[in-house]
């Protein structure tokens, strides 16, 4: 059935391919029916990649699966070496050909493959895509980077000279992402000697070992690799995401004391905008705002802290669907006193969503066409994404740039406080009426969002005094006023709503 729906992560190979695509001299062998080659949109027409991925399906057909496909995959692969001619090859099953049981991995090394050939397993029905990805990744480090580790004991002092890890193909703004912190780490005086694997070709992946430290930019896919790079080769790594200002500066100070160096020059000369507009008066109308957040756990809760710390928003809501990392989304949940949500029901979320009846929405692609359905605000903040969240322009989420676009992207969707002036000031006007819908939500105006919670008794009616006096209010938070003071009435068996019972049921719902 979950094919059959939405779903926030596509299987484990999907994410193997990812690895693949953002790579250079990697080719990717899966064995895999006709119907599983669907993922090559995924990057030619989502991500609009001029070249597809580096993969060769064997493609068998029902009708083969009376013969003999463990010679098909035999095939694909050395054909795969000899037109392609890779530095590194790995091999897998889709989610399909796992169930035939042809053992990729043993096939490839039987054919004795001039290259190293990493062979991996990836269980479809109980992992997904991120997971696919950093296993993937995961695996590559220690088949490449292994052979050169230094013998047990080495110690390694701080140094100027990092490697980057995490960025994929298909990954949300990765590639800004990486050319934003390159340029902050080359303004702090530190050499990034590898970005992987979004890049790298497998040998560089075996000089991992050169740098003094690294820098994980998105634990899903880099979290286990750098672990292990940890362990082997005494490089430590960073913690700090820096998205937003305050993640930023302490990612920078983070940094510098990997590196040996003092943070203090740095800091002063680096500037966010966004850390201003903030503070100004329009952006301070927007205190307190609600907002519900749902993404991939880095995502989400870097959004979290800069919703609450840097723009004064409140976090009504906040979950993800990557249950690997559930432990940080209930540590951050806590900070903002609301109660998880760790699933992969879209259904879910659009129902906790109505239920916290936010006035933003930060998730995936998912919550926006959620959130058109239900006339509400959104920012995309996370994969899954479609093809408008891949811009040509330069449009990082991390950095004291990606501050700026932070607050551009989640502040603009809203109603500032000057257009509100403005509307209030001509709302007899035929253009600027009170029925008119904001423009960042079209043309018309949206339907109200449908209340979960039913009152125990049926609608009251509004008396004329009274719906006049909710037509004062502005139209972004009209229908939540309006299911308040409905929901007030009935729970107190009020046959009308009259003018004293909407201040009543504001002054009660301001407690």
């Amino acid at each position: 059935m979950q094919l059959a729906v939405w779903t926030y992560e596509g299987p484990p190979h999907v994410g193997a391919m990812r690895v693949a695509t953002g790579m250079a001299g990697l080719h990717y062998v899966l064995h895999a029916p006709q119907g599983d080659t669907y993922a090559d949109l995924l990057f030619t027409m989502i991500e609009r990649r001029s070249a597809r991925p580096p993969v060769t399906y064997t493609t068998f057909q029902a009708r083969d699966l009376g013969g003999d496909t463990a010679e098909l995959f035999k095939t694909a692969a050395l054909d795969a070496y000899r037109r392609f001619e890779p530095e590194a090859m790995i091999v897998g099953s889709s989610c399909t050909a796992e169930l035939i049981q042809d053992d990729p991995g043993g096939l490839a090394k039987a054919l004795r493959l001039p290259v190293p050939v990493v062979a991996l397993e990836l269980p479809s029905y109980s992992k997904k895509e991120n997971w696919g990805a950093s296993e993937t990744f995961y695996q590559l480090v220690r088949a490449l980077a292994g052979p050169h580790a230094p013998p047990p004991g080495t110690r390694r002092g701080p140094g100027r000279v990092c490697n980057i890890l995490g960025p994929t193909a298909l990954g949300f703004r990765h590639r800004d992402d990486v050319r934003e912190i390159t340029g902050l780490l080359g303004r702090m005086g530190i050499e990034v000697r590898v970005t992987a694997p979004m890049g790298a070709r497998p040998s560089d992946l075996a000089r991992l070992g050169e740098a003094d430290f690294n820098v994980v930019l998105y634990p899903e896919v880099a979290g286990q690799a750098a672990s292990w790079l940890t362990r082997t080769f005494g490089q430590k790594a960073t913690r700090t995401i820096p998205i937003g200002t305050n993640a930023t500066r302490a990612f920078v100070e983070e940094v510098a004391a990997l590196a040996g160096i003092d943070a203090a020059p740095v800091l002063a000369a680096e500037e966010a905008r966004a850390a201003w507009y903030a503070r100004s008066v329009d952006s301070n109308y927007l205190t307190g705002k609600r907002v519900f957040v749902f993404g991939d756990a880095t995502h989400a809760v870097a959004a979290a802290r800069v919703a609450a710390e840097e723009m004064g928003f409140k976090v009504v809501g906040l979950g993800t669907y990557s249950r690997e990392f559930a432990r940080d989304i209930r540590e951050a949940a806590k900070l903002h006193d609301v109660e998880p949500l760790i699933g992969e029901d879209y259904l879910e979320v659009e129902a906790a969503i109505q239920a916290a009846q936010p006035e933003l929405i930060l998730g995936t692609q998912m919550e926006r066409h959620i959130a058109k359905r239900l006339g509400i605000p959104c920012a995309v903040i996370s994969a899954p994404v479609h093809v408008q969240d891949y811009p040509a322009r330069y449009s990082p989420q991390m950095g004291f740039e990606g501050a700026n676009v932070l607050f551009d992207t989640w502040v603009h969707p809203l109603m500032m406080g000057l257009e509100e002036h403005l509307l209030g000031m001509f709302r007899e006007d035929f253009e600027f009426h009170a029925e008119a819908a904001p423009s960042h939500l079209g043309g018309a105006p949206a339907p109200a969002p449908v209340a979960i919670a039913e009152a125990p008794a049926g609608p009251a009616g509004w008396t004329a005094e009274a719906e006049a006096e909710l037509r004062k209010i502005p139209f972004f938070v009209r229908g939540k006023a309006r299911r308040n003071t409905e929901r007030f009435a009935g729970e107190r068996g009020l046959a009308s709503i009259t003018l004293e019972t909407l201040y009543d049921a504001k002054a009660h719902f301001s407690r």
